[in-house]
């Protein structure tokens, strides 16, 4: 982050819907029992969770000050909508750590439902992280006070991890001890390249996540 007007609203909107993306496509896959993609229907896995979605997409609204046509950018994504889960995708959402450098053009093993299971543990966490990552950012980027902007982010990250795993291996504590020490201590460290304003928000919402999700 440098000067606060060089980035479009768009551009913080499509980083958060990215990452709610990556957490409905593996909780749509969690949710088969089975860690079969081709079990998976993202909508049936939405209908009934309906309230959860409307809450996270109102709560990303006021934390980025999104108009509109930023919100917009969820349905052009299409990830709140029907349509297909593909192992390549989860492999993406997991940081590709069950690439497999001997079979560039034979992705049959990443069907394997261990595979898959892997896959969406790891993108589960990765993208907890980065789904928080984001809203922080974007709340700082919109001027949003960390006191107003925290809650609304801690609910976010409460409804997410119960879209992501409804066994309740995902915790919001967790994923802010993820958040932290994987994207703070770049952000914070005296060279890096962040101006003193963003430093500053960081530190706030920090602080107040710590108050609201991982006390004592």
């Amino acid at each position: 982050m440098t000067e606060r007007a060089e980035i479009h609203p768009q551009s913080y909107a499509r980083t958060v819907f990215a990452a709610l993306g990556g957490v409905v496509e593996i909780g749509a896959v969690n949710h088969t029992g089975t860690w079969d993609p081709a079990d998976v229907s993202v909508g049936d896995f939405l209908a009934p969770r309906g309230e959860a979605v409307a809450r996270v997409m109102a709560a990303v609204r006021t934390i980025g000050r999104f108009d509109d046509a930023v919100m917009a950018v969820a349905d052009e994504l299409g990830y709140l909508r029907e349509h297909p889960v593909e192992a390549p995708w989860l492999l993406l959402w997991s940081a590709g750590i069950t690439w497999d450098p001997e079979s560039p053009e034979d992705l049959a093993y990443l069907e394997d439902p261990r595979v898959v299971r892997r896959m969406c543990r790891m993108g589960a966490d990765l993208q907890l992280a980065n789904l928080l990552d984001a809203l922080v950012t974007a709340g700082i980027a919109a001027r949003v006070d960390a006191e107003e902007g925290g809650g609304l982010i801690a609910e976010v990250v409460r409804d997410a991890c119960e879209l992501v795993d409804e066994t309740g291996r995902s915790t919001p504590e967790n994923v802010f001890r993820m958040w932290r020490v994987a994207r703070l201590p770049d952000v914070l460290r005296p060279d890096s390249g962040a101006p003193e304003w963003g430093k500053a928000g960081y530190r706030a919402y920090d602080a107040e996540l710590e108050r609201l999700q991982a006390p004592g």
